[in-house]
């Protein structure tokens, strides 16, 4: 999508070990955005992203234009079931059915052997796995850990439509993330942890739109950590008028 930084290059280092030849696309997909408010505000610095590309010695660039992509307004739409009627998918509905058509189309178009993603999008992690798995697409889907700055925000394209207050003010998110983290490997009940959680953000000028316990790869919601193998805590919330999210494991499987 663009608007790069330390995040997408961390990913861009990584497959150049693991790989002989490196391609990296950048396209603003319009499908996937259920707000077009969100669409025209999303950052874009092509400029400053091909400066950045040449520096680490990315292969190739493909840069294509939206006719290219989409000739015609798609008529598929893709249900991902169970995965995308929660959390994002709750609050941004027919977005995964736009990840799902153009990830399908991007990997189709470069047929790469391995692709390299961010779990900082762990709900994004589980539905193009899913594509790949149901869709017998020939190509290893390789997740990394989310990227941070020294303060422990997720790095986000999003992040440079924040002031320096609210980068600040959004803090509360990670903070939030790792507290619950502690009480729950402590042995605390989820909901009364949930619950403080909620009152920690309704104190504060930031808009809280969820904060759950699921199964890192279903990504079903559960209430305890005996419930899955795997789980982590997802969250998302506006600070401003910029929507942010972030998770944190809390078992691994």
């Amino acid at each position: 999508m663009g608007a790069l930084h330390e995040g997408h290059l961390d990913l861009i280092k990584k497959a150049k070990l693991y790989s002989d030849y490196v391609v990296v696309s950048i396209f603003v997909n319009p499908t996937q955005f259920n707000n077009t408010e969100d669409f025209d505000k999303y950052p874009q610095t092509l400029d400053k992203d091909m400066v950045l590309l040449k520096e680490i010695e990315v292969d190739c660039l493909f840069l294509p234009e939206i006719q290219e992509i989409y000739p015609r307004t798609p008529r598929l739409k893709m249900v991902f079931e169970g995965l995308d009627n929660t959390l994002e998918g709750e609050f941004r509905p027919g977005h995964f059915s736009g990840v799902g058509v153009v990830v399908a189309k991007l990997l189709n178009i470069v047929n790469p052997h391995k692709a390299f993603f961010g779990q900082k999008d762990l709900q994004q992690v589980a539905v193009i796995r899913q594509l790949i798995y149901d869709l017998s697409l020939d190509v290893e889907i390789i997740a990394l850990p989310t990227v941070r700055e020294a303060s422990g925000l997720a790095l986000s394209s999003r992040n440079m439509r924040l002031s320096i207050q609210e980068k600040k003010e959004a803090l509360i998110l990670i903070e939030s993330l790792t507290f619950a983290k502690s009480e729950l490997l402590a042995g605390k009940d989820w909901l009364s942890i949930r619950n403080q959680i909620e009152d920690r953000f309704s104190s504060q000028n930031i808009r809280l739109e969820y904060f759950e316990l699921v199964n890192s790869a279903t990504m079903e919601k559960i209430n305890s950590i005996e419930a899955s193998a795997s789980c982590s805590i997802c969250t998302a919330a506006y600070v401003g008028d910029v929507r942010l999210i972030d998770n944190i494991t809390v078992i691994e499987d």
